[in-house]
């Protein structure tokens, strides 16, 4: 799965974090150019996920990749620039999508974890 990553000027470890979940990054937007701001441009081709720094954007460059990621019908999570906060809404977002939104309520067959 390539994910564009939104926020925050390096990564650390975050790669090795979403390598556990089988994502690779396609590409990485710091956020910070003042065009971000503005634009709502198409994402880049072949992103299945965009994954969003909240501690290091603004309110208008996030809302612009969400609208995006949601206009474009492409998963998006939203998480502090730390590895526990990303493994914990990635786990949280890949059990959603494998249960189909239940989360594994209700005895759904589909669960998968």
């Amino acid at each position: 799965m390539d994910a564009l990553i939104v926020g925050a000027d390096r990564l650390g470890n975050i790669p090795e974090v979403l390598q556990q979940f089988g994502i690779r990054i396609a590409a990485h937007v710091s956020g910070r150019d003042s065009t971000h701001q503005r634009r709502s441009a198409p994402l880049p081709a072949g992103i299945q996920v965009v994954i969003l720094f909240t501690d290091f954007l603004g309110h208008n460059v996030m809302q612009r990749f969400r609208e995006a990621a949601s206009r474009e019908g492409v998963m998006f999570v939203c998480c502090r620039r730390s590895v526990c906060a990303l493994q914990e809404a990635l786990g949280r977002r890949m059990s959603e999508d494998d249960c189909g939104g239940c989360g594994g309520k209700d005895g759904c067959k589909r669960k998968k974890h």
